[in-house]
């Protein structure tokens, strides 16, 4: 009966507990709280008054396998009756055999305790181990602190351990404190406290406890509890607002255990606070209301070794559990002598060891199974703890500030130095390859020895990198400091933030620092990448760097936010600007378009870069700033026009010169007397289109022919007005193949692969066509012949020679034909949701026919881009050639092709132009003055550039999904030329 009104007064505590505060959470997970007390009751039962005591020890001891290390082991669960075990160190392999070997021979299941802060390498030989907490509180993601706790207590599990030391809870407020700092998450107590309670409900929920730690708060002191007692001189309400806030919302968590450190707290009560009764009884618990395991700081520390009966007065002052206490024995027989003076009560023991019990039946010990060692090595170092690991690291890295905009690069200026402060010049590796693979930059090491000739070496550079993997950066200061005053200069530190403050200075003039925390590979990879313009970062410092940044400092850089400036710097309205936004969204709910990318560049700025709607008309992938769009015959000005400018540059061929004198297969043809310009006109006769994918297409398979002009049975698809397409058809296997192969190399659709000849076939077929005189007609035939010419001028395929000509230098990374081998499918936008010849989704491939069965790459459609690209390639023309400090094309090649008019036509040299004369038929507003030259694409894209008001509007949309056959509504809504109208009247004049 006395048992059952222990157990019932146990849990009447916890029940009054969640009135007034969070219950312990692993204890509110107990479901069959019966079978709980029937467990509990069983253990007390058979243990003695001094094995109850001994329940209330965590002994510690070093996982050392020898006979001896085993005997003391056995005697201190035998005949002390520990409830728990803390492991100091050593190896994993040890550490688990001695676990079992304890548990066997335990009367009482042991609670296994691990000290890990930082994971299971903070105590363990060749385990895994995690950024410390300081780096980890520039965090801004606490989903990742939750799911560290969450891999943590599955490595704890997996090697018996029940319950971790962690985490520290207190805060990191005095830069000369000598034991905390970096195992701190900060300087910011709620900050502290959302990641004390994202790492503790990780921990918890996948069972195992957390307990934090050291109450009261151990960050604002210049003693080391382990050499001697700290003290905290500050009143309540101090400690209420910084020290004790983590610990509060610890608790509202849930978690299971405090530990309270060797601190004395005048404001809370004399002597030390691990055996003060004024601390934990009236503070932690009453005030506090924590009704979890209340835990000693070590107590061999010198912070409160010194006191006798120590652990009998750490019970008598709350504490349900002491920790490593330096003479076990005597400590237990002090505890038992307590017991025999009245100063504590046999009640107060049974009830601290029936907490101690419930929680180990919580923590799964009433069901307790052996540590498998065979494979642990393997199971703790998983995929998922890798990414993890990466993740973490990435998440904490912060740009703290970049006054320069070099963070992206711009790709296009050249002279960048990348200088590595390291040891040896390998260290940055990492870091130069990955910058390396995308654009020209040179690699220096600094040489305390070699100062002058560094310096020497950088005078002539645009920009500088600086990779600090050395602590010892004083010696550099003063070249690192001249360097930052002369030229934009990017700090990167690879290693503690701390470093930066023995360069204030460097600091102060550098255009922007990073700290990175690591030089680990994938870590200088993804800096690397934030200078790439293909990385994101928005970690925020959790300490300040005394005199240079604030705690909480530090900026967001996202590849996919749109980048814009104030309109007005440009003498443009941006009041009038954002009637765009209404227009956008109409063409989405006008279902002319998906969604939408609209970027505006006045001077070279971009006055105007937002992104609307989505994918698809589901709208479960936004459009973003990389959103990658299929250019359609965008790319007849954005690939083939640019190679046709440069060779003409060059001086390979005139406008003039037959096409038949660099493509013989022309000769002796009708075509043979087919001019460059003809084809850039679009005069050539060749007929506006042709159907090449036929002859891939089993004709006999399609009953009535491909197309007829009324529905039947066999004939169902429309296609447009008088148009049904076959609903079943099959391909012709001489050209196609539903699975790929040496022979069938060429992808055109998710599951369609084609012959790799067959563009020669296609190639044939325009040769045999007819031509139908002189006249304007608009044709993609002829940017496909120019494609031919460029290859057989170049000596290579055209997309090659493009990215080494062009994008490449130019710094065009998401400019490219066949983009599903470039860049993941999630980041292209689909142009088409069901196509009637290929079948399914086109999601990375070319839309256009005639240039999916080119393989791909054609000269009037193929290229994949992003507003951003397109728009750089279109400042590059009306810069005349220049992009960056580099000139790609003569100032007259460029004035030649975007001026020269046909006579004819609107038409000029490659590009379109407005129709002045017939304003309603005209590709742009009526605003638009004759000089205005560009083009567009079926798929809803366009690229327009204004000499006159150095202006460029560029429009990418996918207004062919769902299907290409549905009503234009682009055009029909003049949604791109009323857009323009806005532009033009938002000039200021």
């Amino acid at each position: 009966m006395k048992k059952r009104i222990l157990w019932c007064i146990l849990c009447a505590c916890l029940v009054s507990t969640s009135l007034f505060a969070q219950e312990p959470a692993l204890l509110s997970r107990v479901h069959d709280t019966e079978a709980c007390r029937k467990w509990v009751d069983g253990q007390m039962e058979k243990m003695t008054l001094k094995q109850k005591v001994g329940q209330l020890f965590i002994y510690t001891l070093q996982p050392v396998t020898n006979q001896y290390s085993k005997n003391v082991l056995r005697k201190m669960v035998d005949d002390y009756g520990v409830g728990g075990l803390l492991f100091t160190g050593g190896e994993l392999r040890k550490q688990v055999q001695m676990t079992n070997y304890a548990q066997v021979h335990a009367l009482v299941p042991l609670m296994v305790t691990f000290d890990g802060e930082w994971g299971l390498g903070m105590r363990l030989k060749d385990t895994p181990s995690f950024p410390y907490n300081r780096v980890l509180g520039c965090i801004q993601n606490d989903s990742l602190l939750y799911e560290y706790g969450k891999e943590v207590a599955r490595q704890c599990r997996l090697i018996g351990v029940q319950i971790n030391f962690a985490p520290v809870a207190d805060v990191d407020n005095n830069p000369n404190n000598p034991v905390i700092n970096f195992r701190s998450f900060g300087s910011g107590p709620k900050r502290v406290a959302e990641k004390v309670a994202a790492y503790v409900k990780g921990l918890e929920d996948n069972g195992v406890m957390a307990v934090c730690k050291h109450f009261p708060g151990h960050g604002d002191t210049e003693i080391d509890s382990h050499n001697a007692l700290p003290e905290l001189n500050f009143d309540r309400a101090r400690l209420d607002s910084i020290e004790l806030y983590p610990f509060k919302k610890a608790i509202e968590t849930g978690i299971g255990g405090v530990m309270v450190g060797h601190l004395h707290a005048p404001s809370l009560g004399e002597g030390p606070a691990s055996i003060s009764q004024e601390v934990i009884m009236h503070t932690l618990i009453d005030e506090l209301r924590f009704h979890g395991l209340v835990v000693t700081d070590a107590l061999e520390m010198k912070g409160i070794a010194g006191h006798d009966d120590v652990c009998a007065r750490a019970l008598i002052a709350g504490n349900d559990v002491v920790l490593s206490p330096r003479n076990l024995k005597k400590e237990i027989d002090g505890v038992m002598l307590a017991l025999k003076k009245g100063r504590l009560s046999e009640a107060d023991i049974d009830r601290k060891c029936r907490k101690v019990l419930s929680f180990k039946y919580a923590l799964g010990l009433s069901s307790w199974k052996k540590v498998e060692e065979e494979g642990l090595a393997e199971k703790l170092v998983t995929p998922e703890l890798l990414s993890l690991q990466q993740e973490l690291s990435k998440a904490a890295v912060t740009v703290l500030k970049d006054s320069s905009s070099l963070v992206p690069l711009d790709l296009s200026v050249s002279g960048t130095v990348l200088l590595s402060v390291s040891p040896s010049l390998s260290d940055a590796y990492p870091f130069y390859h990955q910058l390396k693979q995308t654009f020209p930059v040179g690699w220096l090491h600094a040489n305390v020895d070699s100062l002058d000739a560094v310096e020497a070496r950088l005078r002539p550079t645009q920009r500088v990198l600086v990779a600090l993997h050395s602590d010892k950066v004083e010696p550099y200061a003063a070249l690192l400091e001249k360097l930052a005053k002369d030229k934009p200069l990017a700090l990167i530190c690879f290693g503690d933030m701390k470093m930066l403050e023995k360069i204030p200075e460097v600091v102060r003039h550098a255009s922007t620092v990073i700290l990175a925390h690591s030089d680990e590979k994938f870590v200088q990879r993804h800096v690397a990448d934030l200078f790439l313009d293909n990385a994101y970062a928005d970690g925020r410092l959790s300490i300040p760097l005394s005199g240079l940044f604030k705690a909480g400092d530090g900026l967001t850089v996202d590849p996919e936010a749109p980048r814009q400036y104030s309109p007005e710097d440009v003498g443009m309205n941006a009041s009038i600007l954002s009637q765009i936004d209404s227009i956008a969204e109409e063409g989405i709910r006008l279902k002319a378009y998906p969604g939408c990318h609209v970027m505006i560049l006045r001077e070279g700025l971009p006055v105007y870069n937002k992104c609307f709607g989505s994918y698809t008309y589901e709208g479960k992938e936004p459009v973003k700033e990389n959103s990658l769009y299929d250019l359609a015959s965008l790319t007849k000005v954005t690939a083939t026009l640019l190679a046709v400018m440069k060779l003409y540059d060059e001086g390979k061929f005139g406008l003039t010169d037959r096409v038949a004198d660099y493509l013989p297969i022309l000769k002796k043809t009708d075509n043979s007397r087919i001019t460059v310009q003809d084809l850039l006109f679009h005069e050539s006769g060749l007929p506006a289109y042709w159907p090449f994918y036929e002859e891939a297409v089993d004709m006999k398979s399609c009953k009535g022919g491909l197309f007829r002009k009324k529905p039947d049975k066999n004939h169902t698809l429309k296609l447009a007005e008088n148009v049904y397409a076959c609903n079943d058809f099959r391909y012709n296997p001489e050209w196609v193949s539903h699975v790929p192969s040496a022979e069938y190399p060429l992808q055109v659709a998710d599951s369609l692969f084609l012959r790799s000849d067959f563009s020669k076939n296609i190639v044939e077929q325009i040769v045999k066509l007819p031509l139908k005189g002189k006249s304007y007609r608009y044709s993609c035939l002829n940017f496909m012949l120019l494609k031919e010419m460029v290859e057989k001028i170049a000596g290579m395929p055209m997309d090659v020679y493009l990215d080494s000509v062009f994008y490449a230098p130019m710094g065009l990374r998401h400019t490219t034909f066949l983009p599903l081998r470039k860049f993941p499918k999630e980041q292209i936008v689909p142009s088409v949701e069901t196509d009637f010849l290929r079948g399914g989704r086109l999601q990375g491939f070319v839309q256009d026919e005639a240039a999916a069965f080119m393989g791909g790459v054609s000269g009037n459609a193929g290229l994949f881009s992003t507003t951003q690209d397109v728009a750089r390639i279109a400042q590059m023309w009306l810069d005349k050639g220049i992009c960056g400090d580099r000139r790609y094309l003569s100032r007259a090649t460029c004035e030649l092709f975007t001026t020269l008019k046909s006579r004819d036509s609107r038409r000029g040299l490659g590009f379109d132009k407005p129709d002045a004369e017939h304003t309603d038929n005209s590709p742009c507003s009526p605003e638009a003055p004759a000089s205005v030259f560009g083009h567009t694409g079926f798929t809803g894209t366009c690229v327009w550039i204004d000499p006159d008001n150095e202006l460029i509007f560029v429009f990418l949309s996918n207004r062919t999904y769902p299907s290409v056959y549905e009503p234009n509504n682009l055009v029909r809504y003049n949604i791109r030329t009323r857009m323009q109208q806005v532009m033009y009247q938002s000039i200021l004049h």
